[in-house]
Formats: structure tokens, C-alpha cells, sequence
């Protein structure tokens, strides 16, 4: 499996929200849920994405679980929250509240001048850990950014939405995944792509991303990726540094507690076989670089769902 392949191999959908939003400007909504990813397709219009200006054809990526306001524009009243489990309010004096307007459509009415498709990954195991750490809290991707305009996919989403078959739910959460991966496989193959995936177009510092990631439980050091990509220690730091954004080792450690927490979500394996599987002598040392880098304890991460794998 290929670098890319294995960073988008985690999208797995499992009852993820999926709806269509109409908005008449102005108009404000503030998002609340805590949903570690949520893809934004505009359809028709603009609206500012916290900051980012999204326009018809754009699909925005938004890294949570930061809470984020889709707005008309400047100085828009709020008019909803969305908070957990997708329930919504209104501010108290909200005249013009969105509401519901059939099968999985909200908004303010079907012939508002926004429109807006809206799949939202509800779980952290539902998306891999090492591809929402690689992305930037709100991504706007514009058709040219990407290798392929996901139109297709889009029509194909925005189709189903209006659908109420048998099964609908699982048709639903495959189409998001096919989408999400689709647009970001373009992105990250595009001129627009993240320092990470152009560092790995560089020539001595794409083999030792690529060897740590063959092998994340090697006990790799500075010197033994230097000496692959043919540069002195303190020079390869400093080109590692440079293109990636933190040094060759934190970068691995990163990497490490990002495949330690797939593992955890979603297998039943023990925490001392995935300690040794990503490169930790113990479950002790695994648990410890667990509250050092991201303040919490690995089997905190376990779902219900583990055992599936």
C-alpha cells in the first residue's frame, strides 16, 4: 500500500449525518457537535466557513472538534446551534430560524440562494487518526486545487439525499467515504497539497518518510534515516525540518500514537501487541508517550466497536 493509500485508507462511515442545508442570506449558523471531521459541498452561492470563503463547486473540510459558524457574510445574525447529537436551537428573538423541510433538507426554504451538502463523521474511528492530523483545521478546496472535479460524486450524494430506501443509511455513509477520499487524494497529488505530502516529493526527504512508515516499530534514529537519503545527520534535520514542519523524530512519534490509535478503535488487540507493533517496548512506554504528546490515556480510546478487526 502506497503512502497515500494508507493515509486514506481509515474513512469508514458508520451512521454518519448527511444533510442538505438552504440558507437565505443573511444568515448564521454555529456548529457545536465535537465531530472530529466534517466535509462541506457548496451546491449553490457563497458563505464564509468560519474566515474562508467557499463558493458553488468548493468542498470545505473541516477538522473538528473545534466548533465552526457557516455564515452569508460579515456581521450575520445567528439564526441556529447545532450542538451534540445534532440537536439545534435558536437564539431567543430569532426571527427567520431554519427548519425542516423534508427528507434530510433543512434550511429556509427550497429555493433559498444557498445550498449546501453537509456529510459529518460522528465518531473519531470512523476517520483515520493520522488523516485528520494531516489536515488543516478548515480546508477550502476549490476544483482547481484538485486532480479531478468530484461533480460526479457530488450529484451522486446530492441524489441519494432525497432517496428513503432500504438500506439508504449504508448507501449514504460509502458515498461520503467515496467523496471525502476523492477530493483529497486530488489535493494531496495538486500544486495545493499540505508541506507534508510535498516534502514527500523530495528526494531525500520522501525515502525517509516513506521508510519510517514501512516500518514504524524499527528503532529508527536521525543518523540511520540521514544515511538513506544520502545527507549528513545535521543536514538531513535541517531539510527534514524545513519541509515537513517538526524534526524526523517527532514526526515518528506522531506517527507511532496516530497508528497506536486506529489500533485502538478499531481491533481488540492488547495493548502490549499494539505497543510492540508501532514501536514501544512496553504498554507501559506506549502509555506514557500517550499522556506526553496528547494528554490522555490510550485505553481511553477504546470503542465499543473494537473487536471488529
Amino acid at each position: 500500500m502506497d503512502h497515500l493509500a494508507a493515509l486514506l485508507d481509515g474513512p469508514r462511515a458508520h451512521g454518519a449525518f448527511l444533510l442538505r442545508c438552504l440558507f437565505e442570506p443573511p444568515f448564521a449558523v454555529r456548529i457545536e457537535d465535537g465531530a472530529p471531521l466534517t466535509l462541506v459541498v457548496m451546491t449553490r452561492g457563497s458563505a464564509l466557513v468560519d474566515d474562508a470563503s467557499a463558493e458553488a463547486g468548493d468542498v470545505v473540510v473541516l477538522r473538528g472538534p473545534t466548533p465552526y459558524t457557516v455564515r452569508s457574510g460579515p456581521g450575520a445574525a445567528l439564526q441556529a446551534v447545532i450542538g451534540e447529537d445534532q440537536r439545534c436551537w435558536s437564539p431567543p428573538g430569532t426571527d427567520r430560524a431554519p427548519h425542516d423541510l423534508g427528507l434530510r433538507t433543512w434550511g429556509h426554504g427550497p429555493d433559498a440562494a444557498t445550498a449546501m451538502l453537509v456529510g459529518t463523521y460522528p465518531v473519531a474511528g470512523g476517520v483515520g487518526t493520522r488523516l485528520v492530523r494531516s489536515l488543516p483545521p478548515v480546508t477550502v478546496l476549490r476544483p482547481a486545487d484538485v486532480a479531478a472535479a468530484p461533480a460526479p460524486l457530488v450529484a451522486l450524494l446530492d441524489a441519494e439525499l432525497d432517496r428513503d430506501a432500504a438500506g439508504q443509511d449504508v448507501v449514504l455513509d460509502r458515498a461520503l467515504d467515496l467523496l471525502l477520499v476523492t477530493v483529497l487524494r486530488g489535493w494531496f497529488a495538486g500544486p495545493a497539497a499540505p508541506s507534508a505530502a510535498l516534502a514527500r516529493r523530495d528526494p531525500t526527504v520522501g525515502p525517509a518518510l516513506a521508510a519510517m512508515e514501512a516500518d514504524p516499530a524499527a528503532p529508527w534514529s536521525v543518523a540511520d534515516l540521514a544515511r538513506r537519503s544520502g545527507l549528513s545527520r545535521a543536514a538531513f534535520a535541517r531539510r527534514f525540518a524545513a519541509a515537513v514542519g517538526v524534526p524526523p523524530l517527532a514526526w515518528l512519534t506522531d506517527l507511532r500514537l496516530s497508528l497506536a490509535a486506529d489500533l485502538l478503535r478499531g481491533t481488540d488487540l492488547t495493548l502490549a501487541t499494539i505497543a510492540a507493533r508501532v514501536g514501544y517496548g512496553s504498554p507501559f512506554a506506549l502509555s506514557a508517550a500517550f499522556l506526553r504528546e496528547r494528554g490522555v490515556r490510550p485505553t481511553t480510546l477504546r470503542t465499543p466497536a473494537a473487536g471488529a478487526g
